[in-house]
């Protein structure tokens, strides 16, 4: 990109999954050395950063996002050292590393929890949530984990209960106390001086509670079949103003080192979400906005969302898209191969930055995991209601052999039944494979600064069409997608730049404009 601007707004974020990546030492899981293996892929690619999953130490009871040492790295993935050697080898590639920052909880096993929960008199007893039992010995109040059950977890050697938003092996620390808040910023530092780029904060929106611990209303729209946590409304135990101060504060230590980026998990919607980009955007780069993963997948549904956000960004705030992550089904198997198509060319032309995850650029499906295979603590504390996310965790599929060119054993969960089309070495023969096309999206984006950095502007939305304007200085490019399966026309005139079919670059459209079912098209209109 020609213009200086800050590398994460033209850039494209890329989602790595450490454990399903590339395992460079036969033992089925996916490592740090792996990773270094296939930097080549990835600047074939054209992505401009990594974020990782989380690397550090852990029992590995919610894999990863259970940590018991923040400034190390699990022997599952390697060393510190093979992690300097990433850093310094994805550098030479021009990308960068964005570490996934686990802020809200820790492990059990963290040494600040056991000595936390060694006596009330611990000088580290505050930096977790502890709290007498009420009543006649019942938890604190009525809050819910997000994987099932109560957030209180009764301590019988110290008489209190403690509190956990996820699993009872991840206990929460207590980020009103200023102690807890250095230590995490210490935590960022210690990164940031070995050339971290950034970081993604894991649950945002969860770091601070209600200080008077008030009950959480029921929630009037819960129906039976729904998840036992929205049987209330998390109004007290999440997204609590004084968030805010505890971001803004992250924010100033990222703004201690050059040319870093902020970004936050945060499930909100957007009227809230963009809260947290912070008084006078002094909180997060780029707070995460997921709302595609959930929008209707039609055309009218999306206009809307596309300008609420817009509408309620802050002045100056830069967008982010999101349509696919380790929590949520594969975006092939959610809308289907050919929409899958569509939804590429709609997240790398939307204004914002866009975020890809590991997979969904050769159309990697949600695989279908046996009861005998299942590893997701979610799944196995809330069995039946769908909330697993092993099938969307699956190993990378490089190639066509036994287990897809990622190990040379079987791997820690089992490969997709499709291997042998959907890889990337059959993809980059086909030019017109899902991968072909994520390829040329992501060089047209490169290519047209409109595409990367320009405004964008509705232009129609009807039934199955949506067709909207990216315009940058002189620059324009029309995009017009069709989210059906009937063919539709429309008037345009100018000529084909690209169309998810990959076969009408160049094609001249002098009037009438004929969208193929489930085609997008990039046009650059006659002025």
């Amino acid at each position: 990109m020609r213009e200086n601007v800050p590398w994460w707004k033209s850039g494209i974020l890329y989602q790595i999954y450490p454990r399903s990546f590339q395992d460079s030492d036969g033992d089925g899981v996916g490592d740090l050395r792996g990773v270094i293996e296939r930097l080549p892929y990835l600047r074939e690619l054209g992505v401009d950063a990594l974020w990782l999953s989380p690397i550090f130490p852990s029992p590995m009871e919610d894999f990863g996002y259970d940590i018991s040492d923040y400034t190390g790295i699990d022997p599952l993935f390697g060393t510190l050292d093979d992690f300097d050697a990433l850093v310094a080898a994805a550098h030479d590639f021009g990308l960068k590393i964005i570490l996934d920052l686990v802020p809200n909880h820790t492990s059990d096993q963290h040494p600040w929890f056991i000595e936390s929960r060694g006596s009330r008199d611990s000088a580290k007893r505050d930096w977790y949530i502890w709290r007498d039992p009420k009543g006649e010995g019942g938890p604190p109040n009525n809050w819910l984990s997000e994987f099932g059950g109560s957030t209180w977890e009764f301590d019988a050697h110290t008489g209190q209960y403690y509190y956990h938003a996820f699993l009872r092996s991840q206990p929460d620390l207590n980020w009103r106390n200023p102690e807890v808040r250095g230590a995490m910023h210490d935590v960022m530092r210690f990164w940031l001086r070995r050339g971290v780029d950034g970081f993604r904060v894991d649950v945002m929106w969860h770091l601070i509670k209600d200080d008077l611990l008030r009950d959480n209303p029921p929630n009037p729209d819960f129906v039976p079949g729904q998840q036992p946590y929205e049987q209330l409304i998390p109004l007290y135990s999440t997204d609590r103003p004084e968030v805010h101060d505890v971001v803004a504060e992250l924010r100033q230590v990222i703004d201690e080192f050059d040319n870093r980026v902020l970004i936050g998990e945060i499930y909100l919607p957007p009227a809230k979400l963009v809260a947290y980009y912070g008084r006078d955007l002094a909180g997060a780069h780029l707070p995460f906005n997921f709302a595609l993963i959930s929008t209707p997948w039609n055309a009218r549904a999306i206009a809307k969302l596309v300008d609420d956000y817009e509408a309620a960004l802050p002045a100056g705030a830069w967008p982010n898209w999101v349509l696919g992550n380790h929590d949520r089904q594969r975006i092939a198997s959610r809308l289907g191969t050919d929409q899958a198509r569509v939804a590429a060319m709609l997240l790398l032309t939307l204004r914002g930055t866009p975020t890809l995850y590991y997979g969904d650029e050769i159309g990697m499906p949600q695989v279908a995991i046996a009861p005998d295979r299942v590893r997701d603590p979610w799944e196995k504390n809330v069995p039946g209601m769908g909330v697993g996310r092993d099938g969307c965790r699956t190993p990378m599929q490089w190639d066509d052999t036994a287990y897809a060119g990622f190990s040379v054993r079987e791997p820690w969960l089992p490969l997709s039944k499709d291997i042998a089309l959907v890889n990337v070495a059959t993809e980059r023969q086909d030019t017109a494979s899902m991968l072909s096309l994520y390829r040329a999206l992501v060089t047209l984006r490169r290519a047209r600064p409109e595409l990367a950095l320009g405004g964008y502007r509705l232009v129609s939305v009807a039934d199955d069409l949506l067709v909207y304007a990216r315009e940058h200085q002189d620059q324009r490019s029309l995009v017009a997608l069709n989210l059906g399966m009937a063919t539709i026309s429309l008037e345009v005139r100018g000529h084909v730049l690209l169309s998810t079919f990959m076969d009408r670059q160049a094609e001249v459209i002098d009037g009438l404009l004929s969208l193929r079912g489930a085609e997008g098209i990039v046009i650059e209109p006659s002025s």
